[in-house]
């Protein structure tokens, strides 16, 4: 046993250790027996007693060293042996068979086992980390990993069933199997580690077996794709394919900017139609394959995948060439041509995505259904597009082409809208409402260019049209998607149905009309963009539901001047914080006659700064009380009203106010530090009572005459007035005793005495010409501030 126990355990040393403490242990039994036998009989032999106590003694011993050092073995530690068990226990169930539902398919247990291997991958690392930091952590996460292979060999056996290749089910058993090897050792290794926190040795064989276990479900991944080589053959594709639409509107963009020329001056539009036109027809019959693949082996739909991806590629080349030889100077049809091959690419992508679901699915299912949907629309699409190829060199009849390819990809779009899968982006009500303002103006032109029927303007009307109604219905999938309950969800979806169902019929009927015109159809137009113009109102209401109560329109003149005066507040506030830690200047003992002046400006200004963030507070107050009896409601969004204006002024005054009370602050500190002036806290102090003023009387035009929050404001103001009188007055004292203070030496000398006499004169017209200069820049400054508010 104890040799059994030596032979599990991977540490040398420790190994060591067992066998030379067994040793020890025989060592001492066979004392212990050698004693036993001399002292047999003999109870009054006193030494051959006491070697029989001492030979017992060493046994103990022996035996409480071997118990200590087997006992702290990993692999008799209770808790993790019987995890290790119970490892061992399910690794040989997975070669038992197991009955899985007739609709289930293997690709559905794939998805499942590849989430599963990486929660197992993410926690073996945590294993080994919280090895390294706080390893009683770690017996959690051991069972953790327990729970997740649990999971992994019932998927795992789900999925043998699911698949007909021997060879694939063989290497999942195998792969599952090494992955329980793997994970028996992080556990063993986990568990020496949590015993021996201190032990390099055991750390070093933890980080080994967390690697093992990657590399180990790298392998049993490549088994589950060996077993679905089809369907990862249709995620390749769709994934090439979004970079095939991504760069056909990359130059559909360079078209449309007028950039897009041929490649040389030899190069014509003829030479690229026929191998558009001849990859167009073989992708018929590549949809027709993949659509049998999905019926047939993985094998099968692999093959069909990859033919279709390389058709689709060389069509996109064409495509590309094709407009490009057509000229920037038929913008419209190289826009055009574009557009139609990215439909095709955006078909074939739903059409393999639905493929992918549908493999393996019996023919009632309603994935092979939806596969059915996905391939006609595949072929719609290839059918619009050679039409479009045939036409393009034909003026007459583009404008007509080109809204039939808008009217069909909107049928893709609606597809796209109602189909299962998540949106790829996030949106909210607002951008649900900003894209309906591109359907506003798309229908606006609709209705002017269904007047005119200039080919030029129905191709643009077309492209333009298909751009505003896809990212409406792509924006109303992820706001819906974002909703918070079910039936909100429903009214997006809807509303966004009813836009494209109104824009449509506008659509085929401006086709009409560039094919015959009649007077009933023109008759419709008005009445259609009414509908159109309805369900565009649908949409908003929709969204003004997803918004809830809780939501405020950040473009609300009401929000901006509540968040201005709230922001001026929180400066005024941080401004008197500043001053509070101030202290006047340290003055020399002669002249401690100015202290007192120091300490009243310090005062004085805090009372300002007081003072003017209880005003703004009582402002924003007064603000909110317009707002909640209604009399602060805007016409309309967007709309530049009385109200709108107000709010601006109300604004500007806040921004003001907190501006000249910061100006204030850096005043009074440079003064009182030493650095500053009189005049500039003055001037500081006549600022902050004129913002002030402006900012009361903003309040005022609207606020209620007989209100509590005028009466508010109206102390408030008159609190900042008395404030900057009191600051101004401290401060011409100051200058006063200054100036009282300063002694001028006088000349005794005649003539020094006039040299003294003219040098004030000097100073005095020097004073007066910066008087005069500051004057008008003053002036400047007003006219220029006044000229930017009124442009």
């Amino acid at each position: 046993g104890l040799i059994g126990v030596a032979s599990k355990t991977k540490e040398q040393k420790r190994q060591l250790q067992l066998l030379n403490q067994g040793k020890t242990l025989a060592e001492s039994l066979l004392e212990l027996v050698s004693a036993s036998k001399a002292a047999g009989g003999h109870s009054t032999a006193s030494n051959e007693q006491k070697a029989l106590a001492g030979a017992a003694r060493n046994v103990q011993d022996a035996l409480r060293d071997l118990s200590g050092t087997v006992q702290s073995s990993p692999v008799a530690s209770g808790d993790g042996s019987s995890m290790v068990k119970t490892i061992a226990g399910l690794a040989q169930r997975v070669d038992d068979p197991l009955m899985v539902e007739p609709d289930q398919s293997f690709v559905e247990y794939q998805e499942r086992l590849t989430a599963t291997t990486r929660k197992m991958m993410v926690g073996s690392q945590d294993i080994l980390g919280k090895a390294t930091s706080d390893s009683s952590t770690i017996h959690p996460l051991l069972h953790n990993l327990v729970t997740l292979f649990t999971t992994l060999v019932e998927m795992s056996r789900a999925a043998v069933a699911c698949t007909e290749q021997e060879d694939v089910a063989s290497r999942i058993k195998q792969s599952t199997k090494l992955v329980g090897e793997s994970c028996s050792d992080v556990i063993i290794n986990a568990t020496s580690v949590a015993s021996n926190p201190s032990d390099a040795y055991f750390k070093r064989e933890l980080s080994a077996s967390s690697r093992d276990v990657s590399e180990k479900i790298a392998f049993f991944l490549a088994a589950l794709q060996a077993g679905s080589r089809g369907t990862q053959a249709c995620l390749s594709g769709m994934s090439m394919l979004a970079g095939i639409i991504s760069d056909l509107e990359t130059t559909s963009l360079f078209a449309a900017a007028g950039t897009l020329t041929p490649d040389g001056p030899q190069d014509s539009f003829s030479e690229h139609r026929d191998i558009v036109m001849s990859n167009a027809r073989s992708l018929v019959d590549d949809t027709k394959k993949v659509v049998s693949g999905a019926a047939g082996s993985q094998e099968q739909l692999a093959v069909a995948a990859q033919n279709i991806c390389r058709t689709a590629e060389a069509l996109s080349s064409a495509g590309k060439n094709g407009a490009a030889a057509m000229g920037a100077d038929d913008k419209e049809g190289q826009v055009l041509l574009l557009q139609s091959t990215k439909d095709v690419m955006t078909a074939m992508s739903s059409l393999l995505d639905a493929t992918k679901n549908a493999s393996g699915k019996s023919v009632q299912d309603p994935q092979m259904e939806q596969l059915k949907q996905a391939a006609k629309i595949m072929v719609t699409s290839i059918s619009s597009l050679l039409k479009t190829v045939k036409m393009s060199e034909d003026e007459a009849q583009r404008g007509g082409r080109a809204l039939e390819s808008a009217v069909e990809a909107l049928d893709q779009e609606v597809q796209l809208l109602q189909s299962p899968e998540p949106p790829t982006r996030e949106a909210t009500a607002v951008d649900l409402i900003h894209a309906t303002k591109a359907i506003t103006v798309s229908t606006a032109r609709a209705v002017s260019v269904g007047t005119s029927l200039k080919q030029g303007e129905l191709s643009s009307l077309a492209n333009t049209s298909r751009k505003a109604i896809g990212e409406l219905l792509a924006t109303c999938k992820a706001a819906a998607y974002g909703a918070d309950t079910e039936q909100q969800s429903e009214l997006v979806v809807q509303a966004g149905l009813d836009v494209a169902k109104t824009f449509r019929v506008l659509l085929e009927n401006i086709y009409m009309l560039s094919q015959k015109q009649t007077y009933d159809n023109r008759q419709k137009l008005p009445e259609q963009s009414k509908a159109v113009a309805n369900a565009v109102s649908e949409v908003i209401q929709a969204a003004e539901v997803l918004k809830g109560t809780d939501w405020v329109n950040p473009e609300d003149p009401n929000v901006i001047a509540e968040n201005e005066l709230l922001a001026a507040a929180s400066a005024i506030e941080n401004a008197a914080k500043k001053l509070a830690i101030l202290k006047p200047r340290s003055s020399p003992k002669d002249a401690d006659e100015r202290l007192p002046f120091d300490e009243q400006i310090l005062e004085a200004a805090k009372a300002i700064t007081a003072a003017t963030g209880a005003l703004v507070k009582s402002a924003t107050q007064a603000q909110r009380e317009l707002v909640s009896q209604g009399r602060g409601q805007t016409t309309k969004p967007g709309a530049v009203d009385d109200f709108s204006q107000w709010s601006q002024g109300l604004i500007t005054a806040a921004n003001m106010v907190s501006a000249a009370t910061s100006t204030l602050c850096e005043a009074a500190n440079a003064l009182v530090t030493g650095g500053g002036s009189e005049e500039r806290l003055v001037a500081s102090a006549k600022s902050v009572a004129k913002s002030t003023a402006q900012l009361l009387v903003t309040c005022m035009i609207k606020a209620d005459p007989n209100g509590s929050s005028v009466r508010r404001l109206q102390e408030a103001g008159n609190a900042v007035k008395n404030a900057a009188e009191n600051l101004v007055k401290a401060a011409q004292q100051a200058a006063e005793v200054a100036a009282e203070e300063e002694v001028i030496p006088l000349s005794k000398r005649k003539v020094g005495a006039i040299a003294q006499e003219i040098e004030a004169q000097e100073a005095i017209l020097k004073k007066e010409r910066e008087l005069a200069l500051a004057k008008r820049q003053l002036d400047r400054l007003r006219k220029s501030k006044y000229a930017t508010a009124l442009g």
